[in-house]
């Protein structure tokens, strides 16, 4: 009876797997060294626009906001010791640095004939077709990528590294920009608001005395920052070496091309963050030295006593590529430093009409409503994905198409809406910080 029993609940569980594993599966590989052939009929087919797939990341320290179509079922699909899946990443040729980490995480494909290869490969194979002359000239890659990044609650106070101190540990640094997308924010989760920065008059020595109060339970580093409350189709630019501890809005983040952090809180709704995770980024005979991880951070931005004047960004129609019919804005824009980085747009075209689109440059783009036609490929915002399920909703718009230009068509009963972002000096005509009050 005991072996009967034992049987069947093997051969279910059998079963399961076995569904699991096909519902999981994706289209085959195609290596590095053979991408050229199916990347010049790819684009050739689709008129230089590539079709891409979700590229999904776990965090082990977050859990997961549940607003980026990933089926319920599929939240740990890469186990529960990896973490849930609580990001998805568009037009990356950047892995995510996580433990553990499958070879390929962070890393976009790009699908065609029912294969699929990379789009770091891709890149390599064609460089200047894709991003552009320039760009290929100046980094030999697509240097940016974006993501959703959607959690239930807060995640700690940390910074990400600058290009000086990511050189230390072989890396790059990482600026980064939000957009909190409409269609993704029907829930606001746990808690909708963001510190950012450092009071002003706060001194290294407090910021000091955290982090030596670090195994003390909550350090405090949030008593010395300023929370500001995060509003659905609103964003922010965040500055290398800036302190920040993002809420629970889902949020569209176009950056520069890293994984690089350090996390300057010790507890977060009760739960440990470990020293590790303060120093992941940092040289190893600096992982005990507070003085070097606290000069790590940019100490005039993060105590700018007018950080949200010279941060936060509200959308700008650009009315030169605007019609009867479509509306493109500017979501995330406006210089670092005195480069522009990266920015984003968001075209939304009304039922029945169509537009073409051309930009100056590469762009990554994800529909986030509705339905219709980018040139050749159709457009399909999902309801759910399963995790290894290829959508029709993302599409990696090469430098040779954006500048022959684009013709999308809503072919839907409700507005067509896409998030596209773009890489380095690409614009010639984007808002400074502070614009969205004059439009």
């Amino acid at each position: 009876m005991l072996a009967a029993a034992a049987s069947a609940v093997l051969a279910q569980n059998g079963l399961k797997l076995m569904e699991k594993s096909t519902t999981m599966c994706a289209s085959p590989i195609v290596t590095k060294d053979n991408v050229g052939a199916i990347l010049e009929r790819a684009m050739d087919a689709g008129g230089g626009l590539l079709r891409l797939t979700p590229a999904w990341v776990p965090r082990s320290f977050l859990h997961p906001g549940k607003r980026i179509k990933l089926a319920p079922t599929d939240w740990y699909a890469l186990g529960v010791h990896r973490g849930g899946i609580d990001e998805r990443w568009f037009a990356s040729t950047t892995e995510a640095m996580n433990d553990n980490r499958a070879d390929d995480e962070g890393l976009s494909y790009c699908v065609f004939e029912g294969r699929r290869f990379l789009l770091r490969d891709a890149v390599a194979e064609a460089g200047p077709r894709l991003v552009g002359q320039a760009m290929w000239d100046e980094y030999q890659r697509w240097p940016v990528y974006s993501k959703f990044f959607d959690n239930m609650g807060p995640i700690p106070h940390h910074m990400h590294q600058s290009a000086e101190f990511a050189r230390l540990t072989n890396q790059e640094g990482k600026p980064e920009s939000y957009y909190f997308p409409p269609q993704l924010n029907a829930a606001d989760n746990h808690f909708d608001y963001t510190f950012m920065g450092l009071e002003p008059g706060t001194t290294k020595d407090d910021v000091r005395r955290c982090l030596e109060n670090w195994n003390k339970g909550d350090n405090g580093i949030q008593d010395l920052s300023r929370a500001y409350r995060l509003k659905p189709g609103t964003g922010w630019l965040i500055p290398a070496g800036v302190l920040h501890a993002p809420g629970s809005l889902c949020t569209y983040e176009p950056q520069w091309g890293s994984d690089v952090f350090g996390m300057f809180q010790s507890l977060v709704e009760g739960r440990e963050v470990p020293w590790d995770l303060l120093v992941k980024d940092v040289p190893k005979d600096k992982h005990q030295d507070l003085d070097f991880i606290i000069s790590q951070l940019d100490w005039e931005k993060n105590v700018d006593p007018y950080f949200k004047e010279h941060n936060y960004l509200e959308p700008v129609v650009d009315r030169e590529c605007s019609g009867d019919g479509y509306t493109d804005r500017w979501i995330d824009y406006g210089k670092i430093d005195g480069s522009q980085l990266f920015s984003a747009k968001e075209l939304t075209i009304e039922p029945g009409a169509k537009c073409v689109l051309k930009d100056r440059g590469a762009s990554g783009w994800i529909t986030v409503q509705g339905g219709g036609r980018m040139g050749a490929l159709q457009l399909q915002t999902p309801v759910m994905i399963r995790f290894g399920e290829e959508p029709w909703d993302e599409v990696f718009i090469t430098h040779e198409a954006a500048a022959a230009g684009v013709e999308i068509e809503n072919t839907g009963g409700e507005p067509l809406v896409g998030l596209r972002y773009f890489g380095p000096d690409v614009h010639d005509n984007m808002p400074t910080v502070g614009d969205y009050r004059n439009s």
